[in-house]
């Protein structure tokens, strides 16, 4: 029996819809409510390794299911609010750990844990930002350090290629998704660019100012060319860009505490993962909100 016209129509609507979900989730990463913006992040993503593809593939359609299945408000999962955190928990997990049967179970076990989190701030009102993804793959780690040590991947030592600093703001953009190849690092700043061009161009100048700052702090110059020290930069100076001088002091203050944190943690031996990012923007909206405040009340 032939399917009805309007039936299929229904159909392919809904497909197109959920694909739709689903790239916008991957292109949240960057706060970017975009779904050709998460289609070039995920042709980054595969460009630089296919584990990690897949993973943020698989991991951002569990993270989106599980908000459909617990029927959690449906315009925050169509804006994709429930796949970045998700997506970010697959491909940290394919970096970090080998590609086996038990890694894909913990993507998507991270994802949807990820997803859960991210619903429990989003109901309370609270910026998590990309929370959910740092607390689930701490926890992953913590626990494959624990029991199953011989899970995690064989580190292949990056060499650094001859940089400059505009090559180094763009390879901050690529490590925001965990590449470090200059091409995936331009691709995703395309991504940005194309959805909103004052977001991406704030980040690319964080991303410069974040890696000179970082110089002279004597951090090793083959961990600044690779963009390890901008791309919690980048996330920061996306969430405060706006057209206004102001909007500028708050970016240079959220970048600043965020490489201050990443200084921090690094002797601490965590991951810092998006964790200074998601501090430093915390700590620069209070300090925002208050300063508005002060000023209103001035004015009144």
């Amino acid at each position: 029996m032939k399917q009805p016209l309007f039936a299929k129509r229904l159909s392919n609507s809904k497909s197109a819809s959920f694909i739709s979900t689903i790239l916008k989730g991957i292109g949240q990463i960057m706060l970017q409510e975009n779904s050709f913006t998460g289609l070039l992040f995920l042709i980054g993503i595969f460009y630089g390794s296919l584990p990690m593809g897949f993973g943020a593939l698989l991991a951002t359609i569990c993270g989106t299911a599980t908000a459909y299945l617990f029927k959690y408000n449906k315009t925050d999962i169509e804006k994709g609010l429930y796949g970045f955190s998700a997506a970010l928990v697959g491909v940290a997990v394919m970096l970090f750990l080998k590609s086996v049967f038990l890694s894909w179970v913990l993507v998507v076990v991270g994802a949807v844990a990820a997803a859960m989190l991210q619903h429990f701030f989003i109901k309370r009102n609270f910026p998590a930002f990309t929370f959910p993804f740092v607390l689930v793959t701490w926890v992953i780690l913590f626990l494959c350090t624990k029991f199953c040590g011989d899970l995690f991947a064989v580190s292949t030592p990056v060499i650094a290629e001859a940089s400059d600093s505009l090559t180094d703001g763009f390879k901050s953009f690529g490590q925001v998704i965990f590449q470090s190849s200059l091409l995936a690092g331009f691709l995703f700043f395309i991504a940005v660019f194309i959805s909103s061009p004052i977001a991406a161009l704030y980040g690319l100048a964080a991303a410069i100012i974040s890696a000179v700052l970082a110089f002279y702090f004597s951090v090793p110059m083959t961990d600044i060319n690779l963009g390890l020290y901008g791309f919690n930069a980048v996330l920061c100076a996306i969430v405060f860009a706006g057209p206004k001088v102001k909007d500028g002091l708050w970016v240079l203050i959220s970048i600043l505490l965020a490489l201050a944190i990443s200084l921090l943690m690094v002797k601490t031996g965590i991951p810092k993962l998006t964790f200074p990012f998601v501090l430093a923007t915390w700590i620069t909206l209070v300090l925002k909100n208050k300063f508005e405040f002060m000023i209103n009340r001035a004015i009144k």
